[in-house]
């Protein structure tokens, strides 16, 4: 028998277009421990995402906020900021990096019902209509995901989409709160909250961003030295322009100018489409990167070559993993990327520590890495248990073999 739906969340709406609408919104989200937080913006023509509008719901009120209208939003960035206070999001990484980029800090509390779905055992990464649907059984109407929010005046339907994206967020996190804490996984999700909001806030120093530009890899190391320091030259600029990087020059334009690596102002004007008045930034840029010894210059990326059974074992280890997360509603992909599981395979098979990668930390390193890790030692075997089963492997537990049969032998 399918589920009722669950009573559509009927709260007072407020959309706030005035200073004393803000200040009384404020007074009131001043006293909720709880808050839905949302925001639409638009970014595509600017190096920062401009805020057009912030959505907040709370156990007894929804406010739709215009930044364009109501005034200055500092005191509602701080009451984000209260260490006390919850702050709920969907896949929420754009919306805290809002909020880092305007108050220079990110909420210290945060739930994201994305990721606590997967770790009850929905599929991740849903989506916020799926979300909804799946666990609350309501359905959202999304007509405005490609609108333009710097527009006013804001249209009746873009106003209902802005509520409905917090409507559903504190009953979701009521249910999501249920079921974490019936499988003990509380804090699992609170170290995942955690990860994903200092992702959202700082670059991860591990990772080069200018290596992702399309041809970087058929370059010499001394290319790739001018390469790298264009890059930072570009997204300074970009920053100070508040411009995309790559609408004041185009990746394939950099990759060029890295490959001729021109020495004066005409040889960098054979190349067609760079900004102008900035040839002698660019002509900087590419004598610095001349100038390094050659050890500091980037070696290029290896690739991963991996043998046939670190591949054949990997792929084992993504079956085990798979059937694991079923069993223990989780979704796998949140568990382990592949990736990683080959790069477990490949320490075990050198006989070298594991890699510091995500499965290997916190409650991935408690939880799923030693399932994994018996399969690899041979301390556990797999074997179909049912074929019709949702989950149809079981692992067996090995008896150690006795050593004077090994001595025998």
């Amino acid at each position: 028998m399918p589920r009722r739906p669950a009573k559509r969340p009927a709260l007072p709406e407020q959309l706030v277009t005035h200073p004393a609408q803000l200040a009384a919104c404020l007074a009131h989200l001043a006293d909720m421990p709880l808050i839905g937080f949302d925001t639409e913006f638009v970014g595509e023509d600017a190096y920062r995402p401009e805020l057009c509008l912030v959505q907040v719901s709370t156990a007894e009120q929804l406010f739709v906020i215009d930044p364009f209208e109501c005034g200055p939003l500092d005191e509602f960035w701080q009451i984000l900021l209260d260490p006390e206070r919850t702050v709920v999001v969907h896949a929420g990484r754009e919306d805290v990096r809002m909020c880092y980029f305007q108050a220079g800090s990110a909420p210290p509390n945060v739930f994201d019902v994305q990721i606590a779905a997967g770790l009850v055992g929905m599929t991740y990464p849903i989506g916020y209509a799926g979300l909804v649907h799946d666990l609350l059984h309501q359905r959202m109407q999304k007509g405005e995901t490609l609108t333009d929010w710097r527009k006013r005046p804001l249209t009746p339907a873009q106003v209902r989409y802005a509520y409905d994206d917090v409507r559903y967020l504190l009953p979701a996190h009521r249910k999501l709160t249920e079921r974490l804490k019936r499988y003990k996984r509380l804090e699992w999700a609170e170290e995942e909250f955690a990860t994903a909001v200092r992702k959202a806030v700082a670059d991860d120093v591990t990772v080069e961003r200018w290596r992702k530009i399309k041809g970087i890899g058929a370059l010499d190391r001394r290319a790739l030295a001018v390469a790298r320091e264009v890059y930072g030259w570009r997204d300074k600029f970009a920053e100070k322009l508040n411009r995309p990087p790559r609408f004041l020059m185009r990746d394939d334009l950099l990759i060029e100018i890295a490959r001729r690596a021109p020495t004066k102002a005409d040889e960098l004007h054979a190349v067609r489409g760079l900004p102008r008045g900035q040839e002698e930034a660019i002509l900087d840029a590419i004598r610095r990167a001349k100038a390094l010894p050659p050890e500091e210059c980037p070696e290029p990326e290896t690739r991963d070559n991996d043998t046939s059974n670190v591949v054949l074992l990997g792929n084992l280890l993504n079956v085990v993993l798979a059937d694991f997360a079923g069993r223990n509603r989780l979704a796998a992909n949140l568990v382990s990327s592949g990736a990683d599981l080959k790069a477990i395979v490949r320490s075990r098979a050198a006989g070298e520590p594991l890699p510091d990668v995500a499965l290997c930390r916190g409650w991935r390193a408690k939880a799923v890495l030693p399932e994994l890790l018996a399969i690899l030692s041979g301390d556990t075997a797999i074997r179909v248990a049912d074929p019709k089963a949702a989950e149809p492997l079981e692992l067996v537990e090995l008896e150690p073999e006795d050593e004077e049969e090994q001595d025998e032998e």
